[in-house]
């Protein structure tokens, strides 16, 4: 009994101090997690400030062997461009002496060094006119102008741009300021952030007379660039490189203030760009969620068909945004469809202010059909991305004039062959119909008979019904229509 009264006493305090020891192993564990980490990711102590900054600022200039260089490099990787070479394009920017002058701003901002960011500023000016006038002269006198993904995949940014930029630029400036450059980290940045190929493409948009794709590529590269500069002024800061001291304590804080201005009007615009691309972006996904609910799901009984490569997403805060869906064939989509998919865009919450546009023909006239479907490829073919796209298109659009012709009487042949069945006849006719009956239009082929007059009526009628019976087999049209023509 006594033993097992000490017994019942000995167990409480035993797992009170099991309770303690695995608070102190968990203490532990976190301490040394904590401190694994912080070894792991902890990046000041290996840090050459001094070193880091003449790096960056020895690599500023542009005169001589760095203007050629870039010269060289804008050329090869025109040529790549051109030729739809992505292996060419990472060539020429491993070669490419663009990230000088971003990095140089972007330090002098965080250090308050107004003359370097002034050579900056002047070198980063010629970069760029260099960049654009040498990809301007290669693309205006060289024969070959393919408008190739590799060119229009850079007059579009996302927001997938603007992400790799700012990772690239902290990953280029933390390699640059550990002690021991790490040179692979600086040609992956220079891979990755892809400063050159939009500077080859505004060149290439204006040697084609075609502003909104230099637009659209001068706009990604001043991205790229800003985020750049943004990711490299935010490590210097947290690495504590040593600012500039002056002399005249007026001039430094003057200095200081116009540093921390510039700084400020560089993070606004960048902040307000990653925003405007975000929302872009988040339209995107929704459109195509709707689409491939919607549009892309809808069964054609007939010659229709919804053609994605050709539909334009367009996204405009201020003018206002839009999907155009392009129906292509001669069946059309009923107007109630229609209007249940605007209804159906409602439940987007980034779509209820767009409009949605169905393009989609009605006639059965093969030229204006074909003429159609040219003007609307030739408006939309900037968004196919590959040459095998482009060809694949043109083989469905192909095959669909094919159809259509195949549909079309072969008026020599039948008028011949039935004047050789029917005697009678003294004139034959031809034409398409378009009736309604005011719920669908329809197209029938019609063939006017004039019949010899000195035979009775019956005889016409009778002649009249078998020639119907023989063209409707001999054309497989049900829908063909005999009419008799008098004088």
């Amino acid at each position: 009994m006594e033993g097992k009264f000490g017994q019942e006493n000995v167990t409480p305090a035993a797992n009170e101090n099991s309770g303690e020891e695995m608070k102190k192993d968990f203490k532990g564990f976190l301490g040394s997690t904590k401190k694994f980490l912080m070894e792991v990711l902890e990046i000041k102590s290996n840090t050459d400030p001094v070193a880091a900054k003449e790096s960056i600022i020895a690599d500023i200039p542009f005169k001589g062997h760095t203007s050629w260089i870039l010269i060289c490099s804008i050329f090869i990787a025109s040529v790549g461009l051109n030729a739809n070479s992505t292996a060419v394009v990472i060539g020429a920017m491993l070669i490419s002496p663009l990230m000088g002058p971003i990095l140089g701003m972007g330090m002098s901002l965080a250090i308050n060094d107004i003359d370097t960011l002034r050579r900056s500023l002047k070198n980063f000016a010629v970069m760029v006119v260099l960049s654009v006038v040498t990809a301007f002269l290669f693309f205006y006198f060289f024969p070959l102008r393919d408008e190739s993904s590799e060119l229009l995949a850079r007059t579009k940014p996302d927001i997938r741009d603007v992400l790799i930029a700012f990772f690239g630029g902290l990953a280029l400036v933390i390699a640059r300021a550990k002690k021991g450059t790490i040179a692979s980290v600086i040609f992956g940045v220079a891979i990755a952030t892809a400063l050159m190929p939009p500077l080859c493409t505004v060149g290439f948009g204006l040697a084609i007379g075609k502003p909104l794709y230099a637009a659209g590529a001068m706009y990604l590269f001043i991205i790229n660039t800003i985020f750049i500069g943004l990711a490299t002024f935010l490590v210097i800061k947290y690495l504590r490189f040593p600012m500039v001291r002056y002399a005249n304590s007026r001039k430094r804080r003057f200095i200081a203030r116009v540093a921390s201005l510039v700084g400020l009007a560089v993070m606004v615009p960048a902040g307000f760009t990653f925003y405007n691309v975000f929302l872009e972006s988040l339209f995107r996904k929704q459109a195509q969620q709707f689409l491939s609910d919607t549009v892309e799901i809808y069964e054609f009984r007939g010659n229709g068909r919804y053609e994605n490569d050709l539909t334009d997403i367009h996204f405009d805060k201020k003018e206002g945004s839009y999907l155009e869906v392009a129906i292509l064939g001669t069946e059309e989509v009923p107007e109630n469809i229609i209007n249940t998919w605007r209804n159906k865009k409602n439940d987007y919450s980034r779509l209820r202010d767009a409009e949605l546009r169905v393009l989609q023909g009605g006639k059965d006239d093969s030229e204006e059909k074909f003429n159609y479907v040219s003007e609307l490829y030739e408006s939309k073919k900037a968004e196919l991305l590959t040459k095998d796209e482009r060809i694949r298109v043109l083989e469905e659009e192909l095959a669909s004039l094919s159809e259509a012709a195949a549909m079309q009487i072969p008026f020599q042949d039948i008028s011949a062959e039935a004047r050789a069945n029917y005697e009678n006849i003294d004139a034959m006719g031809f034409s398409y119909r378009i009736q309604t009956d005011f719920n669908k239009l329809d197209t029938i082929p019609l063939f006017e008979v004039k019949w010899k007059q000195n035979i009775g009526q019956g005889q016409i009628d009778n002649d009249q019904k078998k020639l119907s019976d023989w063209l409707k087999l001999r054309l497989q049209n049900n829908k063909i229509q005999v009419k008799q023509v008098k004088d």
